[in-house]
């Protein structure tokens, strides 16, 4: 099966097994029909490599991760862009539906995971990770997404108390901030250090 111009980096198959969505370093994706190993479409509106895509549960969209800081979702059958993922501050890597196919992850080398819906909504932002984030994904029930890092660590996370969890993390920063600008016992040095801490996890 050729076609691409660059690297190919990644694939996947649909959930019927008849396509194959190939992503390349030359910018595109493309859909291919595994029967005969034509090219159906190329899709094309990411500006730098694609570094990773994906089927939905039900196969009929996709969902691409790119260098170019975006994630894109696109339709199978007409191959439209339907939106657009802007908010990662370095390079895209890693992509995944939840099981219902309603929320897509999207991981980064700026050490982040983001939450979205499929109108382009970010649920949340997900920080623990020392390094770049590099692949992430669902587990069957949805009730837990692994993402793997750079800095050697595989991290679990909790989909189960999403919902809450936006909501604790805010109520935690609060307390944390207070407790750091009115503490009588910290040192001048752990409060330096420690506020370093909380703008990096409470941003």
């Amino acid at each position: 099966m050729t076609g691409h111009t660059d690297v190919v980096h990644n694939l996947s198959f649909s959930p019927n097994g008849e396509t194959l969505v190939s992503s390349s370093h030359d910018k595109t994706i493309k859909l291919w029909q595994v029967s005969n190993g034509k090219v159906l479409r190329t899709l094309r509106g990411h500006t730098n490599w694609v570094h990773q895509v994906k089927f939905s549960p039900d196969g009929q969209l996709i969902v691409s991760a790119s260098h170019d800081r975006t994630a894109k979702l696109w339709r199978v059958s007409d191959g439209k862009l339907l939106k657009t993922f802007m908010g990662h501050t370095d390079k895209a890597a890693g992509i995944s539906f939840s099981p219902d196919g309603q929320t897509i992850a999207s991981s980064s080398e700026d050490k982040t995971i983001r939450l979205w819906q499929l109108d382009g909504t970010l649920i949340m932002t997900l920080r623990g990770h020392n390094g770049r984030v590099h692949g992430v994904d669902f587990s069957p029930d949805g009730q837990t997404l692994a993402s793997s890092s750079y800095d050697s660590t595989v991290i679990l996370w909790d989909m189960k108390n999403r919902d809450n969890l936006k909501a604790l993390r805010t109520q935690g920063c609060e307390w944390a901030r207070d407790y750091l600008q009115n503490s009588q016992t910290l040192n001048p040095t752990l409060k330096v250090g420690s506020a370093q801490e909380l703008r990096h996890l409470c941003k």
